[in-house]
């Protein structure tokens, strides 16, 4: 894919000076510096790992906890 950024002149500098330091093209230090940081999901639900770890608030009613009480569903009017 190609993309054309515009850089404020500051950032155009760092992102210059880096590269020359770190002996690379801008564009490999851009490709670099998006594959460290953009989040990767290995799994299909593409929900972040922090997401998928949540267990819950220990004090929190669990979500079943009051289907008892709930009515149930109306027939629907046709007519």
């Amino acid at each position: 894919m190609k993309i054309t950024l515009q850089l404020p002149p500051d950032l155009e500098r760092q992102l210059l000076d880096s590269a020359d330091r770190s002996q690379q093209t801008p564009e490999a230090l851009i490709v670099q510096t998006l594959r460290q940081h953009l989040p990767l999901f290995p799994d299909s639900t593409g929900w972040p790992q922090v997401v998928l770890d949540y267990v819950g608030d220990p004090e929190f009613p669990a979500f079943e906890s009051a289907r008892d009480e709930l009515l149930p569903p109306r027939e629907p009017e046709l007519f």
